[in-house]
C-alpha cells in the first residue's frame, strides 16, 4: 500500500533560529504585531509500506540518515493516510 507521511523537522530548543528571527524582526518593522516566528520543514511523503507500522519506521530511518541533523533538530513522523493506487495510473520513470 502507499501511504502518505508527513515530517515535521524543527530545531531543538536553545538553537538559534536565524530565519525566524530575520522573519520576525522583518514583519515588526512591517508593522506586525509578532512576538515570536519559528521555522520549520514539513515534508509530505508517500511511501510503499505493507503497514501503517512499517511506513512510520521507514520514513523515521529516512530523517536518521538523511532529513534531520539530530545534533541541532528534532523531527517527528505522522502517517496521514494510506492510499491505494490502481497499477494502470502510477507513473512510470
Amino acid at each position: 500500500m502507499n501511504f502518505e507521511v508527513e515530517v515535521r523537522i524543527e530545531l531543538k530548543p536553545g538553537v538559534i533560529d536565524a530565519e525566524g528571527e530575520t522573519i520576525r524582526k522583518s514583519l515588526k518593522l512591517l508593522g506586525y504585531p509578532v512576538n515570536d516566528v519559528k521555522s520549520l520543514k514539513v515534508y509530505v511523503i508517500g511511501v510503499n509500506a505493507d503497514s501503517k507500522k512499517d511506513a512510520e519506521e521507514k520514513i523515521a530511518d529516512a530523517c536518521r540518515r538523511l532529513l534531520a541533523n539530530p545534533v541541532i533538530q528534532n523531527y517527528s513522523v505522522k502517517v496521514k493516510n494510506a492510499r491505494i493506487i490502481p497499477e494502470n495510473s502510477r507513473k512510470r520513470l
